[in-house]
């Protein structure tokens, strides 16, 4: 079928650009019409993706379903997927109707809210699937606005605070990824993404300003791309925006950004920085090992002094992330594997977790640890799920959060025993936080009087779990589900890199005595 990927691409702007001309009215049947539009724009999107893995040829490392023709201004807008980044696709789309699900009780400017949604899951979609520079630059910043108003206007109390610093934290690092965008450009005279792909940029040592810089242009290229990536994953120490979006957007706000707005920063690595700057990237591999170490240990340690549930698991989400660019670094077949596998099983562990932080504050309106206790009396589906996505989260076996981990460790650990040691400290930590948030929410006696009159799941969040708890069950006892389709593609990549990395063996040798 032909353009199968603008289709699905597009269709949540459709059904946006319909809410946003067509209907009118605050009433209650505007508002009912406003999300069930959403409702079914996301999920005919995600039955239409389904449609596109089922043609997909995992065997095949090309990208597929290319479409291409003349865009404007001598552009050419170009789209395809390849085993990585359909993955993330699907990850996108099977989300989003859960999302829209969970904000089903948003009373206020219902309309712009769910318009806000649709476009933002384009946008996201838009930057899987784009094959052209400027057409992946323009959805990897535009995903920025709709995000900047969903926390600005539904947020909390200090959600201007956190909108502009979410806002100006990303959009500054990506300003040094379009300078670097328009040197490449320069260099190998093509926006396309596949013939950038094999195209060498300059590895030689230079001078600059007396500085002797190794790896020359591959390098200050790398470093443009990472000061973008790096905020977007979030990578310590440029982290420290996530806990307060997370803290101030509303529940929806923070399953996107955190299963899947997140993932745009370790989809960068992948897409661009190691297999376009091959170079500078094993060069800067010890600089990303010891980041990423650290930030596993350090927003751990953090994470245990929380009192507020969000912020806790906001900082969760950077010590997992730790774990993804030390795969994607390793550069080996186990590595990236795993980094790609942890980045899907967050997208589900995370996006249920804060959902899961969502039930309890939609009943008693804060986020505060103190405030609940003995949640089991009154809640037992409720601890029961809470229980399994938090046994996740630590990683335990038999759940996908495992088998991420453990691949990325293990791929590290061929490259530096040192790094895997201290990140390993990590799975100790992550237990001691989850489990202590687990025990204080869930656990004791139920003394609260405002918790002795909660009311446990209802069937619209039952309906919202169970997809998750399907998704991090499966993953966790058949994780060929996710390897068998990215192994050829990160196979072909890793085969790419190591072979440029044999022409330029001269230059690596020089850089890294």
């Amino acid at each position: 079928m032909q353009n199968l990927l603008s289709i699905i691409t597009f269709l949540p702007l459709l059904a946006a650009a319909i809410l946003a001309l067509f209907l009118r009215g605050e009433d209650k049947a505007a508002q009912d019409n406003a999300r069930w539009l959403a409702l079914i724009a996301t999920s005919a999107t995600f039955v239409v993706s389904v449609f596109l893995l089922a043609q997909f040829n995992p065997a095949d490392p090309r990208f597929q379903f290319v479409e291409e023709r003349e865009w404007i201004f001598g552009l050419r807008y170009k789209m395809g997927v390849d085993g990585i980044s359909i993955l993330f696709v699907m990850l996108t789309t099977f989300l989003m109707p859960l999302t829209i699900l969970a904000c089903w009780d948003v009373t206020r400017r219902v309309k712009e809210y769910m318009v806000a949604f649709l476009v933002l899951e384009t946008l996201m979609i838009g930057v899987f699937t784009a094959l052209d520079l400027v057409l992946f630059y323009l959805f990897f910043e535009a995903g920025l606005i709709p995000m900047f108003l969903i926390i600005g206007i539904w947020g909390g109390k200090d959600r201007i605070y956190a909108a502009f610093k979410f806002f100006l934290y990303t959009f500054l690092g990506s300003v040094l990824m379009l300078v670097a965008m328009v040197a490449m450009y320069v260099d190998a005279g093509t926006t396309d993404i596949p013939r950038l792909l094999r195209h060498s940029f300059d590895a030689g040592p230079m001078e600059i300003m007396g500085w002797q810089v190794l790896g020359g242009m591959q390098t200050l290229l790398w470093l443009a791309f990472f000061a973008s990536f790096a905020v977007k994953l979030p990578m310590w120490p440029v982290h420290t925006w996530l806990p307060d979006a997370h803290v101030q957007a509303p529940t929806a706000g923070s399953v996107v950004l955190a299963a899947i707005l997140l993932k745009m920063g370790g989809y960068g690595f992948l897409r661009f920085s190691l297999p376009m700057f091959p170079v500078a990237s094993q060069i800067m591999a010890p600089l990303v090992f010891w980041l990423s170490a650290i930030a596993v240990v350090y927003t751990s340690l953090v994470a245990l002094m929380q009192e507020d549930m969000k912020k806790l698991v906001a900082y969760s989400s950077v010590a997992h992330m730790g774990y993804v660019t030390m795969g994607i670094f390793a550069a080996n077949q186990q590595g990236v594997d795993g980094a790609i596998f942890q980045m899907i099983s967050h997208g589900f562990i995370s996006g249920a977790l804060f959902l899961c932080v969502g039930v309890i504050y939609d009943r008693m309106h804060t986020r505060e640890i103190a405030a609940y206790g003995g949640l089991v009396n009154r809640m037992p589906v409720y601890a029961a799920v809470f229980m399994l996505f938090t046994m996740a989260n630590v990683g335990l076996p038999g759940t996908s959060g495992f088998v991420g981990e453990f691949l990325t460790l293990a791929g590290v650990f061929q490259v530096s025993t040192w790094v895997a040691a201290v990140a390993a400290t990590g799975v100790i930590l992550s237990a001691a936080y989850a489990l202590w948030l687990y025990r204080r929410v869930v656990f004791g006696d139920l003394i609260k009087e405002s918790l002795k009159s909660i009311a446990d799941m209802t069937r619209r969040e039952k309906a919202i779990f169970a997809p998750l708890v399907a998704m991090t069950l499966l993953l966790g006892v058949y994780p060929a589900l996710v390897t068998d389709i990215v192994g050829p593609s990160v196979a072909s990549l890793l085969s790419g890199y190591h072979s440029a990395l044999a022409e330029a063996q001269g230059l690596v040798r020089l850089a890294l005595n």
